[in-house]
């Protein structure tokens, strides 16, 4: 068996000396050449080194870095004006599509100042490889199943601290460089930014980086043909590098990780706690008991009416908040939020050039508030979250009274 990887810096097609080569890795493994391009996702520069490496290797089989349903979305541009928003909140679906939103509207922002789709590269390596008449492998984990493995990882604090970054993303304004858009694509800027990611959140680095290197290496490794060349976003390679040599189960890697019960104990044993106590406050002072009630009611109702009230929602969907927050606090099956969204949704109706228009506007703090798509997704967010908050101060109030009382 014949393993070994060189980072090559040579000239390219032309006799020209290739800059781009610093991004290029060949792996010989098993009588099988294997060309790894690191790219960045939002960047001129590498969709070129993809269409010249494509053309100039021929290779049997090119690997992109997507999974099926991003490869069809990528195919499928105008799915979004297919997308049912009653739907998405019926499925609880609302929360996860704002955070795909806001997580890739920070790309929208560095592709829209540098004149280039997003994932111009994969557009790139699935052209040339049907210009090549090389197979297309799609290479990638599911977003959805990588998306719930990190979850998972994640406690509370953990949870809550992830949001509040990715809810933070739509308000970032930042502007970078072309000479600092090319740094991304560089081995050291990559690791540095993964040390970063892995103090602030040690968990998330395995389900998102990690897990995903060995699947990625697997499915290269187990392409058609002689030569293979893999489309990948930079901060892959080394890891890449690494696990290509290791056989992957597959199957387990694509696992969702098991329900914790906890959860589910917990999110019943609050809302009992908090009846009990004022069923019981009630069987001995009926006034105290009001106090309890009213306060449970005013903290929940407050604080989701107040999310709603930030994501510019209906009057009436702010009411809705305010109204459904008390109740559905005491049940893990019900949010305020789902139904202050349904209210704003039915009120202002996303029309087809909200959705024709949803890539361009999640590119500005503006366009997320402007469009009725993604207003109502933050009208859903944003009033579970004030309702998240207000179960908590609620929850307190109510135990003090109690302990003030007896």
């Amino acid at each position: 068996m014949t393993m070994s990887t060189e980072r090559i810096k040579g000239v390219d097609v032309n006799g020209n000396f290739a800059e781009d080569e610093q991004n290029i890795t060949r792996i010989n493994l098993e009588n099988r050449e294997i060309i790894l391009i690191g790219t960045a996702h939002v960047s001129k520069q590498s969709a070129e080194l993809v269409k010249r490496m494509i053309e100039q290797e021929r290779p049997d089989a090119v690997c992109i870095e997507l999974d099926a349903e991003r490869f069809e979305s990528m195919k499928n541009r105008d799915k979004w004006k297919q997308m049912d928003i009653f739907k998405v909140i019926r499925e609880k679906r609302s929360t996860l599509l704002l955070v795909n939103l806001i997580v890739s509207s920070f790309q929208r922002r560095m592709a829209k100042q540098f004149d280039i789709a997003v994932g111009q590269e994969m557009i790139q390596g699935i052209q040339s490889a049907d210009d090549v008449g090389a197979e297309l492998v799609l290479a990638d984990r599911n977003i959805q199943t990588t998306f719930a493995r990190i979850w998972h990882g994640l406690g509370i604090w953990g949870k809550a601290k992830l949001v509040l970054q990715i809810f933070s993303g739509i308000f970032a304004d930042e502007e970078i460089t072309e000479e600092e858009l090319e740094k991304m694509k560089s081995e050291d800027m990559i690791h540095s930014m993964l040390q970063d990611l892995a103090e602030a959140f040690p968990q998330l680095k395995i389900p998102l980086i990690d897990e995903r290197d060995q699947y990625l290496a697997q499915n290269i490794k187990s392409a058609p043909g002689k030569k293979i060349i893999a489309v990948l976003g930079a901060a892959h390679v080394p890891g890449i590098e690494k696990e290509i040599h290791q056989d992957h189960d597959l199957e387990k890697l694509d696992e969702h990780p098991p329900k914790s019960t906890w959860p589910k104990i917990i999110g019943w044993s609050i809302p009992v706690l908090i009846v009990a106590l004022i069923l019981f406050t009630f069987s001995v002072d009926v006034e105290s008991g009001w106090q309890q009630t009213l306060s449970w009611i005013l903290w929940n109702g407050s604080f989701a009416a107040l999310g709603a009230l930030i994501a510019f929602a209906h009057p009436l969907a702010i009411l809705t908040a305010f109204v459904v927050a008390p109740i559905s606090s005491l049940s893990p099956l019900m949010a305020a939020g789902w139904f202050a969204g349904l209210v704003q949704a039915m009120i202002h109706r996303p029309k087809v050039s909200d959705f024709e228009h949803l890539s361009e506007d999640v590119s500005t703090v503006k366009g997320f508030w402007h469009n009725k798509v993604t207003r109502v997704l933050l009208v859903v967010a944003l009033a579970n979250i004030g309702s998240t908050i207000g179960t908590f101060v609620g929850g307190f109030e109510v135990l003090r009274l109690f302990f003030d009382n007896f």
